[in-house]
């Protein structure tokens, strides 16, 4: 019934033999471990070699968007307790204080309506937030333009016990137009992060019958 013949036991590795390749094969996953896993996975990179491969970038893309993804989480959940609704899908993230932004008036502001340009400048990975304080119904006419990149951004609004309220997101863009409707009393605007290699301005023109610009973040 048995066809396999026992080995013998000259043909057996060893004890010195297993342990010596069980030491390789531990010296072989950890170095892989140090040189591609932790440098492509999470972006840290002792040895340097991560980043001369292009592994290191890869981890601190991934890093950047799993802190993103939290942030998106916990302001979800402020929004969902805040409000008694479902969460949205959308929600700001927050950002460093990039070089301060400027309001233009293209035309002297009249009582029911007004036109702006404010421009802004994001150093990498830096974000800002432009907010105008609009009552229900407000429609804010808007167009922003990016120059020398791309941006992620976040459409939003709050208002007294409503911490977040969101009208659109996006990713990797170079510009939106478009018409804001206020949901209801409150401050309505945009949230920008620069994901460029480099510096970028944000141009952003509204019209509409809304009152304050201001940047909050």
């Amino acid at each position: 019934m048995f066809n396999a013949q026992r080995p013998n036991l000259e043909d057996l590795p060893t004890s010195r033999q297993l342990i010596r390749a069980t030491l390789i094969a531990a010296a072989s996953a950890g170095a892989l471990l140090v040189v591609v896993v932790l440098p492509s996975e999470y972006g840290v990179d002792a040895t340097g070699a991560g980043r001369a491969l292009g592994l290191t970038q890869m981890g601190e893309i991934k890093m950047q968007l799993a802190d993103e993804a939290a942030r998106d989480a916990a302001v979800d959940a402020a929004a969902s307790e805040a409000t008694g609704r479902p969460a949205s899908t959308e929600a700001s993230t927050g950002g460093a204080r990039p070089a301060t932004a400027q309001a233009e008036p293209d035309t002297p502001s009249a009582a029911a309506s007004r036109n702006d340009t404010t421009r802004l400048t994001l150093a990498p990975g830096q974000g800002a937030e432009i907010k105008l304080t609009a009552t229900q119904g407000t429609r804010i006419a808007f167009d922003w333009s990016v120059e020398g990149g791309r941006v992620n951004y976040d459409t939003h609004a709050d208002a007294p016990g409503i911490s977040y309220h969101g009208y659109g997101k996006g990713r990797e863009s170079t510009g939106e137009r478009g018409e804001l409707v206020a949901a209801f009393d409150g401050s309505h605007g945009w949230f920008w992060r620069n994901r460029s290699g480099a510096p970028v301005t944000i141009t952003l023109r509204t019209q509409g019958a809304y009152g304050e610009v201001k940047r909050v973040v």
